[in-house]
């Protein structure tokens, strides 16, 4: 199963998608959050951090790959590099949006979908009208 990782510079925005989209993938899909810095409270402050999303990476590995999804800006930025640093082959950061791409990756990864055509359907979410 193909596992999600929501980056986020804001943690509560990330255990929110989580909560929307894990009935959304029957509680199968391993999801894991990455949000806020680590500037010492629970939450963290807004911003991204380099341990959060490395963590998040194991803990969403359930064998068959790792889709990264991103909000915007420096979470693209840290995500990136944080995968430079593993050099895995099986986490990929996609450009999608944020909430419909996590929407259509839940639902293609509780197919036992790929990798790539988990990441497809996030991508493919952009185009997709909402009415």
């Amino acid at each position: 199963m193909v596992g999600l990782v929501l980056v986020s510079h804001s943690a509560r925005l990330a255990t929110g998608l989580r909560e929307l989209l894990e009935p959304l993938g029957g509680g199968l899909v391993p999801i894991a959050t990455a949000g806020g810095s680590e500037d010492g409270t629970a939450d963290g402050g807004l911003g991204t951090s380099y341990e959060r999303i490395e963590a998040a990476v194991t803990a969403a590995d359930a064998g068959a790959g790792v889709l990264l999804l991103p909000d915007l800006g420096s979470s693209v930025l840290t995500a990136r590099l944080v995968l430079a640093d593993l050099g895995r082959d099986d986490a990929l950061l996609v450009d999608a949006p944020f909430v419909e791409g996590g929407v259509a990756a839940v639902v293609a990864a509780s197919t036992g979908a790929s990798l790539a055509h988990v990441a497809a359907a996030a991508r493919e979410a952009r185009t997709v009208p909402k009415f």
